[in-house]
């Protein structure tokens, strides 16, 4: 029987960028939460990797994608190779602050542990997953978690609304993510919050919005549009960029919201999805 999973969509309710250390990483303070949609990966029978999907196109060349580095390395820990390869549907913008090639490869590592009578949880998966990037211990879980030091240290959250109506919106442009941390001022304007976590968010910030506005301009003009519509709770850039969010009240605000996206920024793509 097939086995599929969805490589849910990440975004960062608030990121505080704290310092930049020796090795060239960053040390942040967030609060990740996911999209009841994303990115969909299946095993298939055949070995390597085929991608579909409006996004496809974005991965053409690639040489080494992140869900390949994934079976490989699961591979490598459990000395269980696997017999076939993956199929994705490839649904969201690439290089958007969404955890995109993140989500994908934890979707991997959840189906090969789904084979193999694995808890994703397991710590060695858990270290498995932060060797191949930052972002992927969050993405493994797909739950609202506080993340410190690189961002793979999690913490769980309680408190973050499952189902709360979200607008996700992107321009259309590539962001990389180390161009944006390459913009970053070097200024440390303090801790994010501890307790209920979407207070925090909203007194929270995200300190990479300055230098990624300053990379691409449109930035701004997604986080003004929809700061001001109806019914949103919170309006923030989503990561490194380019993509931006809005949680809202109600799914009615949020529907209106994309509405006026699609006529009035018809070259943008935009996702109108919840929280898990």
């Amino acid at each position: 029987m097939e086995r599929t999973e969805t490589a849910f969509a990440k975004i960062n309710l608030a990121l505080h960028v704290r310092r930049r250390e020796p090795d060239g990483y960053h040390a942040i303070e967030t609060l990740f939460a996911f999209a009841e949609d994303g990115d969909s990966l299946s095993l298939t029978d055949a070995p390597g990797l085929s991608v579909t999907g409006p996004f496809a196109g974005a991965l053409t060349g690639e040489g080494d994608n992140l869900v390949l580095r994934a079976a490989r390395a699961f591979a490598d820990l459990t000395g269980r190779s696997l017999h076939g390869g993956f199929a994705l549907d490839k649904r969201l913008p690439v290089a958007a602050g969404i955890g995109g090639g993140s989500a994908d490869a934890a979707a991997a590592l959840r189906l090969l542990c789904a084979c193999e009578g694995i808890e994703p949880t397991d710590p060695h998966i858990q270290l498995l997953a932060a060797s191949l990037g930052a972002d992927i211990p969050a993405c493994l879980v797909s739950r609202a978690v506080r993340g410190e030091d690189r961002g793979d240290r999690l913490i769980p959250l309680k408190g973050v609304p499952s189902g709360l109506p979200l607008l996700l919106v992107n321009p259309m442009r590539p962001l990389a993510t180390g161009p944006v941390f390459a913009h970053w001022d070097g200024i440390d304007r303090g801790p994010l919050d501890q307790g209920d976590p979407m207070e925090a968010a909203r007194t929270g910030r995200n300190d990479l919005e300055r230098p990624a506005i300053a990379i691409l301009p449109q930035i701004g003009e997604m986080l003004t549009m929809l700061a001001d519509k109806e019914g949103v709770l919170l309006a923030r850039m989503s990561g490194s960029g380019a993509t931006c969010f809005g949680l809202f009240e109600n799914e009615a605000a949020r529907d209106a919201a994309a509405a006026d996206v699609a006529r009035d920024y018809p070259e943008w793509w935009l996702l109108a999805t919840r929280l898990r």
